[in-house]
């Protein structure tokens, strides 16, 4: 059975047996010293709108409300460090973890994850690399996310390699026309867009990630019925890759916006457990 927990993780986390999960994503927040928040709109079309929109055409707008949390921590890896050492119990001993992290604490958080794992086990850094937002003109627009992939045991975890979804070629005419139609293995670089803003994937949380990215991992690292774990699910992409790819899933999260997007977002995923929260009555803190 999948769940989905509204509580402190760390305290979740410390209440879970050993090795129960086979694969963990862990996405907190980046500490980027601002409060994180996204206003959904809806825009109708009038002549006294407040924005023009295609073709010259008026736009009124209604804000639907809008979802926030504070990202900014006086001792972070002081925050993250107890819950890291409760993943690294928790995971399996063939289990894999993905750490989502940008470039303002990748390096301290490598460090304190080496300590863990060991250094041996980082497998991978994986650099997620988008091209939208904002474009500041006294640096290189940062459009990319780091991803740290560890394993618990380098001689026994999951990697389905014929299971990832091949991507095409950048130049399919230096390799040739039975290549370029196969595709290719995606390397440790992953170029894929944000949730689009108007896009039917959005749900308004201010730092959703995209399914695509999601699934990948869940395709390599897991196994169909495997258990995977995310304990600051956010929007909960993590859980709905795994349903959508026959894995069952654990989301934790403390934030009651997160779990009203949640409540939203699997009321059509059939066996999923509540605990903490009521998804028919979001409103009941």
């Amino acid at each position: 059975m999948s769940r989905i927990v509204f509580g402190d993780n760390l305290e979740v986390l410390r209440g879970l047996p050993d090795g129960l999960a086979d694969l963990i994503y862990v996405d907190p927040p980046f500490n980027t010293g601002r409060v994180q928040e996204h206003t959904r709109l809806r825009t109708t079309r009038s002549p006294n709108g407040d924005r023009t929109g295609f073709k010259g055409e008026r736009y009124r707008t209604t804000s639907l409300g809008t979802q926030r949390f504070r990202d900014s921590f006086d001792d972070y890896l002081g925050f993250l460090e107890p819950r890291l050492i409760e993943a690294h119990r928790v995971l399996a001993p063939h289990g894999s973890l993905y750490f989502h992290i940008d470039y303002r604490e990748v390096h301290r958080c490598r460090f304190l994850l080496d300590e863990l794992f060991g250094r041996d086990n980082l497998l991978n850094e994986i650099i997620w690399a988008y091209d939208f937002g904002a474009r500041p003109k006294t640096r290189w627009p940062a459009k990319h996310d780091n991803i740290l992939f560890y394993v618990k045991n380098l001689s026994d975890y999951v990697f389905d390699v014929d299971a990832i979804e091949r991507i095409p070629y950048m130049a399919p005419g230096l390799v040739g026309p039975e290549k370029a139609a196969r595709g290719k293995l995606p390397t440790d670089t992953w170029w894929h867009t944000i949730v689009p803003t108007s896009g039917a994937e959005r749900t308004g949380y201010p730092t959703q990630k995209p399914l695509g990215i999601l699934r990948r991992m869940v395709t390599a690292s897991s196994r169909p019925g495997d258990l995977v774990l995310d304990f600051f699910a956010g929007s909960g992409t993590t859980g709905m890759a795994a349903h959508e790819l026959g894995r069952r899933f654990l989301l934790v999260d403390d934030n009651p916006e997160a779990l009203e997007v949640m409540a939203k977002r699997f009321a059509a995923v059939p066996g999923v457990r509540w605990e903490g929260f009521d998804p028919r009555n979001p409103q009941a803190k």
